[in-house]
């Protein structure tokens, strides 16, 4: 007689394979991205229209017009790093690795099912929710995969998931906790570690230990730093963590990519510090995406094509596709959940903190309800 495996999700009864009843589900969270040139223009409509991530004026209108103005550009983008984005595929990866370890390293919480939710393309969050309600799912974990939390990355995810409860009229029939950050977990940090060795390595000898390392990481408009948004310092924490790691072994900065618009964006911009340490004979740099744990088009695009393309071949970008897609990587995920439900913690305390001048009174209405959550 022949059991399924882990990954068949499945369990041997009365000599039949039946869909199992997991006990606990873990949500993985992210912004997501568009698998078909199709899909581009949708997914920017979410993103517009998201009031999480950016207020507009008459949003309802300019919103639409933005994403469709936008979406030749962005699908041209797309189309030169295969025609879509791979961040399903490595998120999938990463949940089945996380589960199967989890599955050994905590019997008692088992057996453990991943579910994607991602903010602007399928799957939605909202439909992995209906998903774990169906599954029958006892304890449920939103798991957020940015490792910094934001009010407009992590916090939107967050909010969607409380207005998801808020519209029905029926409380949920999980337990839910949830993840909020991990920026400074020691796996994560090694992680990084690793790689950047095995980076400074391509370089020639001689040139090793000129070399200047730039943590690149997605910016934030000033007006959401300024009121409060924890993600810089968060940021900080992680490039700091990374580098005391490798014994500061190169001169480094964190730098900041993806402006979009004519408002203030936190800086300084990665492409302008690169110009400005090629002009002054820095040309040894490495590019670190050091906010991003799977691939998407500010790594596989931005990074390894943009900047390459216009600055040369002095720039040796480094993308996210080697961070989170391994053994000891994936034990990084499972560590993390295994820590958590151990914890018996609904969220982390900071998550608890609204910004001090946060505008959006979801966010207060989302912690509250993520924070209240009985788990025993």
């Amino acid at each position: 007689m022949l059991l399924c495996s882990f990954s068949c999700i499945k369990k041997y009864i009365g000599g039949k394979c039946l869909p199992f009843t997991p006990k606990t589900g873990i949500l993985m969270l992210n912004m997501g991205g568009p698998e078909k040139l199709e899909d581009v223009h949708d997914f920017l409509l979410r993103l517009f229209m998201d009031t999480d991530l950016m207020k507009l004026p008459v949003q309802n209108k300019l919103g639409p017009f933005i994403a469709k103005r936008r979406t030749p550009k962005i699908q041209e983008q797309y189309s030169k790093i295969g025609g879509g984005s791979p961040i399903k595929h490595w998120t999938s990866m990463q949940g089945e690795g996380m589960v199967k370890l989890l599955d050994e390293m905590s019997p008692e919480t088992a057996p453990h099912k991943f579910y994607i939710g991602f903010r602007y393309v399928h799957p939605l969050t909202e439909e992995a929710i209906e998903e774990m309600e169906k599954d029958g799912v006892e304890r449920a974990v939103a798991f957020t995969q940015y490792p910094q939390y934001s009010c407009s990355t992590t916090g939107s995810s967050l909010n969607a998931i409380y207005r998801y409860y808020s519209n029905r009229a029926d409380r949920p029939k999980m337990r839910w906790s949830v993840i909020d950050r991990w920026p400074t977990h020691p796996l994560l940090v090694e992680c990084f570690a690793e790689h950047i060795r095995n980076e400074l390595l391509k370089f020639p000898e001689d040139k090793t230990d000129d070399v200047v390392i730039l943590f690149s990481a997605h910016s934030l408009p000033m007006a959401v730093v300024n009121r409060g948004d924890p993600y810089p310092q968060e940021v900080g924490a992680t490039v700091q963590r990374v580098m005391e790691r490798l014994g500061h072994c190169n001169p480094y900065r964190l730098v900041w990519q993806s402006r979009v618009g004519p408002m203030p964006w936190l800086g300084p911009q990665t492409d302008e510090v690169i110009k400005g340490l090629c002009e002054r004979g820095k040309k040894n740099l490495l590019l670190v995406p050091i906010a991003f744990t799977s691939d998407h088009i500010e790594t596989l695009h931005e990074l390894d094509i943009e900047y390459r393309q216009v600055l040369g071949e002095e720039v040796r970008g480094w993308g996210g596709n080697q961070c989170l897609y391994t053994f000891p990587q994936f034990y990084a995920l499972a560590d993390l959940v295994q820590s958590h439900l151990k914890s018996n913690e609904p969220c982390s305390r900071q998550l608890t903190l609204r910004c001090p001048l946060c505008t959006n009174p979801t966010c207060g209405e989302a912690k509250a309800f993520f924070a209240n959550q009985k788990l025993s």
